[in-house]
């Protein structure tokens, strides 16, 4: 028996996999598709996922990889956030396509010890007070498999959700996107924002020659799914907005998207839980979408090693819907927002816009915490009444000589005595959590609680 499940092998899965192996927990990770989807999604690495590959001593085979973008847009605004003042090692997000991502990701999670099965998929499951049973589908037919857990990283149709009856509530699509993975003979320079009445758009480049064209329109603000997008609509829509297609030619990935926005009432169901898209679904403002999903994972991933080997009491995973439930709440709120920005049309809509990016420009404390908000580095868990303010937030990179990242490699608790090192701000103790939080602080290491 496999002691978790993980079903979708999409960048969440991979990490939660690799998570578990790192804590010792035996798993088998299956995915529907039979090969890695060429297209991605996902272009964006933030701050805090960044942090959170470099706990794991793998952060340098990401920046091998891609731009580093010290900027951030809030709704495509036109004046773009400064990353460069967040106090992280990492002040800038990393452009790197998801399908390449996810293959990183993959020699990671394989590296640890994990199984992956492509071309398997979950039909449904049962669980009872001991175990969870998953039927699936693969290359050979039916099969069963047992494990102690499951969880559903399969995006928003997620089979396990909804085998779980976990309900999904939230609001329909009223807001249309359009996407275009072209070749440019007269591309712009860097990354480009416009906007306007006729519509926003961002063109950015990708490996390869190719550029990612993103955007919205009045045309798309409508509830039905208009039909699928050709090269001609996409190129009179930019036309439209940017008064020239750029010498657009050569369609790699045409798609729209929408706005429909859900949220799990439950991330966890007794022996199955929810993480990523599974428990989440937004329109795609800000890239965030990947990097919420791996921060769940993160989270889940040494609380469940910990409860399988032993290490901790069962209730330790209630905590996981307790910090993450509100981190997706807001991640809504915050795409919602943007979302309404971006399709601000009107002349009233475009005078907010105008303001908003202005206070941008010219009020950094807006613009740094828009940034980190979007970026993962403000999340701040909730402490007990009376318990130290450190207690449920993120530690940052620490020198102790050591960096605090790189004690943290082997995925375990860390106790940092500072007594000899004392930092401004900080106690004379603090018992960092495998996922970088603060789980306890005090003026004596020795009170210290076991981790």
């Amino acid at each position: 028996m496999d002691q978790v499940i993980v079903v979708g092998a999409g960048p969440v899965g991979l990490w939660l996999a690799a998570e578990l192996r790192l804590g010792g927990v035996q798993v088998m990770v299956l995915e529907a598709r039979q090969e890695r989807d060429p297209h991605s999604k996902a272009l964006t690495i933030h701050p805090r996922t960044l942090e959170i590959l470099a706990f794991r001593g793998i952060v340098d085979r990401f920046l091998a990889e891609g731009p580093r973008i010290p900027s951030g847009h809030f709704g495509g605004l036109d004046d773009r956030m400064d990353f460069s003042v967040l106090d992280t090692p990492f002040p800038f997000t990393l452009a790197l396509p998801q399908a390449r991502t996810e293959e990183l990701l993959e020699e990671h999670a394989l590296a640890a010890g994990a199984a992956v099965r492509r071309g398997h998929r979950v039909t449904g499951l049962a669980q009872d007070s001991d175990a969870v049973t998953v039927t699936a589908e693969g290359p050979a037919g039916p099969y069963t498999l047992t494990a102690s857990y499951v969880v559903g990283c399969g995006g928003t149709a997620s089979a396990v959700r909804q085998a779980a009856g976990i309900g999904f509530p939230g609001t329909g699509t009223t807001v249309w996107g359009w996407l275009g993975d072209v070749v440019l003979d007269r591309p712009p320079a860097g990354i480009a924002n416009l906007s306007g009445p006729h519509g926003g758009l961002m063109i950015a480049p990708l490996p390869g020659g190719v550029h990612r064209i993103v955007g919205s329109d009045p045309a798309g603000v409508r509830s039905d799914r208009p039909g699928e997008l050709t090269l001609d609509e996409l190129r009179a829509k930019v036309t439209r907005i940017a008064g020239t297609d750029h010498g657009m030619g050569d369609p790699r990935w045409l798609s729209r998207f929408g706005n429909a926005t859900r949220q799990a009432e439950r991330y966890r169901a007794g022996r199955v839980f929810l993480a990523g898209d599974a428990a989440h679904m937004h329109f795609p403002t800000g890239g965030v979408g990947l990097n919420v999903g791996v921060q769940d994972a993160t989270n889940l991933g040494w609380k469940l090693a910990a409860t399988i080997t032993g290490a901790a009491k069962d209730d330790l995973l209630d905590t996981y819907r307790a910090e993450r439930h509100p981190v997706g709440a807001d991640l809504l709120v915050s795409t919602r927002a943007q979302t309404a920005l971006m399709t601000a049309f009107t002349p009233e809509g475009q005078d907010l816009r105008a303001l908003l990016s202005r206070l941008i420009a010219t009020v950094p404390e807006l613009s740094r915490e828009l940034a980190e908000r979007l970026s993962g580095l403000a999340v701040a868990y909730d402490r007990p009444p009376g318990a130290h303010p450190l207690i449920g937030r993120r530690a940052p990179n620490l020198r102790l000589p050591d960096e605090l990242f790189t004690l943290l490699h082997p995925g375990r608790h860390v106790l940092l005595d500072l007594t000899t090192t004392p930092h401004e701000g900080w106690p004379a103790a603090a018992l960092i959590r495998p996922d970088g939080h603060v789980a306890w602080a005090g003026d004596d290491p020795s009170k210290a609680p076991r981790s």
